[in-house]
């Protein structure tokens, strides 16, 4: 079961994909907002969440404050349904924006036009080296100054090659998953 943690949303369960997907627990969710919250980086904030499942991520800020979130994964449905379970929870005047896109992650960033602040990256953990270094080249021109990028992978995995611009802060192993904290 996952939740959404906290917010004008929290403790609202929402639907997790089937299959091919491994959802962020609720431990690490939490350590994310939580540091989230004492860097002011939620409230007011535009938000994308690639390789969304279901939306976990993105609807947690969503709750949280964040204004505008996107969400996008190839098999889209759930995060959809999601995203349309937590807007009824949106108090009047507090609601936020969300969108949906099913396309691949890279065919997303490649023709995107927005830019964002706050960025949750949580690829399958087979997702190959050359592909999280593709994905990573084409956000960069997609972040406002100063935005934070959350990177989930498996803590067995060594560390990925950060492009020009974008700065490693902070890795937080929780067992089997490292945070990356990024700035740009």
């Amino acid at each position: 079961m996952t939740r959404i943690i906290a917010g004008w949303a929290g403790s609202l369960t929402i639907a997790v994909p089937g299959s091919g997907t491994r959802p962020t627990s609720d431990r690490v969710r939490e350590a994310i907002f939580s540091a989230l919250e004492s860097r002011e980086a939620i409230t007011g904030m535009r938000v994308l969440d690639l390789y969304a499942g279901s939306g976990a991520l993105g609807l947690e800020a969503a709750s949280r404050g964040a204004i505008h979130v996107t969400l996008v994964d190839r098999s889209i449905q759930t995060g959809k349904l999601n995203a349309a379970r937590i807007l009824k929870q949106a108090p009047k005047g507090a609601r936020p924006t969300i969108e949906s896109s099913g396309q691949s992650v890279q065919a997303f960033l490649e023709s995107a036009r927005a830019f964002w602040d706050l960025v949750f990256m949580d690829p399958p953990y087979d997702l190959g080296p050359t592909e999280l270094a593709q994905n990573l080249e084409a956000l960069m021109p997609r972040l406002s100054p100063g935005a934070v990028v959350v990177l989930e992978r498996s803590s067995r995995t060594s560390e990925p090659e950060w492009p020009n611009g974008l700065e490693l802060q902070r890795r937080k192993d929780y067992g089997d998953t490292a945070l990356y904290w990024l700035g740009a």
